[in-house]
């Protein structure tokens, strides 16, 4: 049995990195809404009350019942969670008389398990309008700030700690020392949750839940299914089935390349093309909420088609990872739709099978290391976050051949750029962020190529044209949640500029996209 942490989110934006730091201790854990807590098994050792964009003196301020865990289970309550337990307990919490927001200095008043190994005076991160006031009776102040008494707290006689500031922010700079005091000093964690680890279990678990029957598995060139794949071919071999579906729509060569490159990797592969199809799908529709449904229905009936020729499949496979799972299960539900997302939603209903998901558990960053751990080429499980719907939603308006030919060679140009220029000394990879980077497509989340519905005048030689204009985007993430644009240095972007315009025909201006998500989005539709 897994053991594990489990953390109680209260609607903290960045709940989430409670969890992302835990696992870096590769400490497993797990995200709940506060109003579903699972049961507590002996596989937890402890859990965490995450912050909340509430006041605990709110009428809808979330409410739990700590009875049943109190002196069972240790608990680390941060903000909103350290705030509640105070409130709850016999404290007081009030209005801050100014709002306690950014970069604090944290000072280490008494002795705690929590703050071994901790400097004094250490930066942290504080974002909270209520303060605490008063502690509970039998609770003890253990760090300080210079406008915060309370910045921490200990509940005597269990192990129940708390602290007003964010120790899982990266401007927290002993964060990670302090989750660590908790997870593996006060709630005894081995620590021994690692990508070896994990394969070992999960294919021993695929092997028990699926049997002899057959798997189906749409890839798509990206990160998720690649992995899903290798790690289900790890544990059922040839009765998985993949099935890989040219939309008309992938970057220059990819189909061709993509598919060689599965078939090195030993995986059952089925190669259908069915740009035509998608293509004629798209005739005349500019609405990018239109081009994604339309895209998105395409693709379901060819992949219905293509797997109704596995006789006696049971299952149907998908690279379904954390955030999803977390996002589905939210505080205050989904979110608004802002765009449909192009996947196989709305497969298994239709086609009667089973889910597989054998990496729902894994962030983006854990599924590239475990695809590490399972020697996948560095060529796939390096890539950048790729749309469902490909460049079907990189060309504003009407999607035309003439216009994916343009597309296509001006993105390659943009792209191999990327990979064939160094990288700084000492930036991180995004794709993995306890990585050095080593080219400039390490270092960035997600880049493409745009094509603009504008056409602009501009001189060649000495005559005059009337072409199309490019953008080019390039963002950094943690998540895809929330970007900002990469600062790229001007001689990339000018000779990247200069092979687009001399060696694409119909292009004649480029342009780099600053804007940062919010409040654009990443893809331009």
């Amino acid at each position: 049995m897994t053991e594990k942490i489990i953390i109680l989110d209260f609607g903290s934006q960045v709940t989430q990195l409670i969890g992302r730091r835990l696992r870096e201790l590769n400490v497993y854990c797990e995200i709940y809404p506060f109003n579903k807590i699972p049961k507590l098994d002996e596989s937890v050792r402890g859990i965490i009350l995450s912050g909340s964009p509430y006041s605990v003196r709110d009428k809808e301020a979330p409410q739990i019942d700590l009875k049943e865990i109190r002196g069972r289970l240790p608990i680390l309550g941060i903000c909103y969670g350290a705030q509640y337990i105070a409130y709850h307990c016999g404290g007081d919490v009030k209005p801050s008389l100014s709002r306690e927001y950014g970069r604090a200095k944290l000072h280490i008043t008494s002795h705690s398990r929590l703050f071994e190994g901790v400097r004094d005076g250490s930066q942290i991160w504080m974002s909270h309008g209520d303060t605490i006031a008063e502690i509970p009776e039998n609770a003890e102040t253990i760090a300080s700030t210079e406008d915060i008494r309370n910045a921490a707290y200990h509940i005597k006689g269990e192990e129940t700690y708390a602290v007003q500031f964010h120790p899982e922010v990266f401007h927290s700079e002993d964060g990670p020392k302090i989750l660590e005091n908790f997870a593996l000093g006060i709630c005894g964690c081995k620590g021994d949750w690692t990508p070896a680890s994990f394969i070992e279990s999960t294919v021993r678990e695929l092997r028990a839940k699926i049997g002899d029957d057959k798997v189906i598995l749409g890839l798509s060139g990206g990160v998720d299914s690649t992995v899903a794949g290798v790690l289900l071919n790890k544990a059922i071999g040839k009765n998985l089935h993949c099935i890989f579906v040219d939309n008309g729509l992938l970057r220059l060569n990819e189909f061709k390349d993509v598919l060689a490159s599965y078939e090195d990797m030993g995986l059952n592969v089925t190669g259908v093309d069915a740009s035509e199809r998608f293509l004629s799908a798209l005739k005349g529709v500019t609405d990018p909420e239109a081009k994604r449904k339309a895209i998105g229905k395409t693709f379901i009936e060819v992949f219905d088609e293509e797997a109704r020729k596995i006789e006696g499949a049971k299952w149907l496979a998908q690279g379904t990872i954390y955030p999803d799972v977390i996002e589905s299960a939210s505080v205050k539900g989904p979110s608004a739709t802002i765009k449909s997302h192009h996947n196989v939603g709305g497969l298994p209903e239709k086609m009667s099978l089973k889910i597989v998901e054998p990496l729902r558990a894994l962030f983006k960053d854990e599924v590239r290391r475990v695809g590490r751990e399972l020697n996948v080429k560095k060529d796939l499980i390096d890539r950048h976050p790729f749309p469902g719907p490909s460049l079907g939603i990189r060309i504003l308006g009407e999607v035309t051949p003439e216009k994916l030919d343009i597309l296509r060679k001006a993105d390659d140009i943009f792209i191999r750029g990327l990979r064939n220029t160094e990288c700084t000394a000492g930036i991180k990879s995004a794709s993995d962020p306890l990585r050095d980077a080593e080219t400039l497509y390490d270092s960035i989340w997600q880049a493409g190529t745009i094509l603009l519905p504008v056409k602009s005048v501009g001189v060649m030689g000495d005559e005059r044209t009337y072409e199309y204009t490019v953008a080019l985007r390039a963002v950094i993430s943690t998540d895809g949640m929330t970007a900002d644009w990469v600062h790229l240095p001007y001689s990339f972007l000018a000779k990247v500029s200069n092979d687009i315009i001399n060696k694409v025909r119909g292009v004649n201006r480029v342009v780099y996209d600053i804007s940062s998500k919010p409040p654009a989005t990443i893809e331009w539709e």
